[in-house]
């Protein structure tokens, strides 16, 4: 069957698009890739869409999936909000890339008073932790143009996800990656997520094959620890879980207020997805979790 793969137009979401092309042929399929243009690429203001800045490069995608124009839509799984539509599945996840993130430096050190460039509110709160001696600058774009406002002087250092610079081939000269610990990733950074419509069966027989049993119960527990505390994709939300070799599964998360001065941290361990989602809740909570988002939702 010949299937039409909507993806952004960037160098990065191609290079996804073309990893799950890739695999399908390799079944058998013929496929087609549908770049489209998101609002997020024409420069929309992100409060124009409840999800943010994020919502923005997913929201044309899903029309066109939802519409017939395509057939799956291939998505960075953090990019997706927490609660799936009735109409829409994830259809297949992918084995994972790296979910760290990295610090790429202009020159091999990081002293203090450096500006670190990054949108994140998540990664900004974290780096106020093991670095309260360096700046914040707010920077946006893709990696290459994020890369060449680092060339450029306009920051010292950026912290970027492994998974874009690893899909893209690209090797900065100074590039350091940050443990979890240090920098506790976004729910479902490193995966994909191909998205298709819930009546489509002829799709979802086709993806059968390209899904990572691991990948997908690690970007589960992830995604359902994000939706049972709230379900945004900006929350300022670290999560990242693993399968153990006895099958059980392990997640570290973390939530922080925006300077990082307020954290409730977890590590947990249970059988299922669905139960070390809900023990990292609790956890969280216990230490403090919703009274540090309530008060981030509270400021302008």
């Amino acid at each position: 069957m010949n299937l039409r793969i909507g993806t952004r137009r960037s160098r990065l979401a191609l290079a996804q698009a073309n990893e799950v092309a890739d695999g399908l042929r390799a079944n058998g399929h013929a496929v087609e890739l549908v770049p489209i243009v998101t609002s997020g690429d024409r420069g929309a203001d992100p409060s124009s869409d409840p999800q943010g800045l994020k919502g923005l490069f997913v929201a044309e995608i899903v029309r066109a999936l939802r519409e017939g124009e395509v057939d799956l839509a291939v998505h960075s799984a953090k990019d997706l909000p927490a609660d799936d539509a009735d109409d829409l599945v994830i259809g297949a996840v992918p084995p994972r890339s790296s979910p760290l993130d990295v610090l790429v430096t202009r020159d091999a050190d990081l002293t203090p008073g450096a500006r670190v460039g990054t949108s994140s509110v998540r990664r900004q709160a974290q780096i106020f932790r093991w670095r309260p001696d360096v700046l914040l600058k707010d920077v946006r774009g893709n990696v290459d143009t994020r890369l060449r406002k680092l060339a450029d002087g306009e920051v010292e250092a950026l912290v970027l996800a492994a998974a874009g610079l690893l899909r893209l081939g690209v090797v900065p000269e100074h590039v350091q990656p940050l443990s979890v610990a240090e920098m506790t990733p976004a729910p479902g950074q490193g995966a994909l997520a191909v998205q298709a419509r819930a009546d489509d069966g002829a799709t979802l027989e086709a993806l059968v094959r390209l899904d990572h049993a691991p990948s997908r119960g690690a970007l589960t527990a992830e995604r359902g620890l994000m939706l049972a505390l709230g379900g945004g994709c900006a929350l300022p939300l670290g999560a990242f879980a693993e399968p153990l070799d006895d099958g059980r599964i392990r997640m570290i998360a973390i939530v922080l207020t925006p300077e990082g001065a307020r954290y409730a941290r977890t590590e947990v361990e249970a059988a299922t997805p669905d139960e070390v989602a809900e023990l990292a809740r609790l956890d969280l909570a216990a230490s403090g979790a919703d009274e540090i988002l309530a008060a981030t939702r509270e400021r302008p």
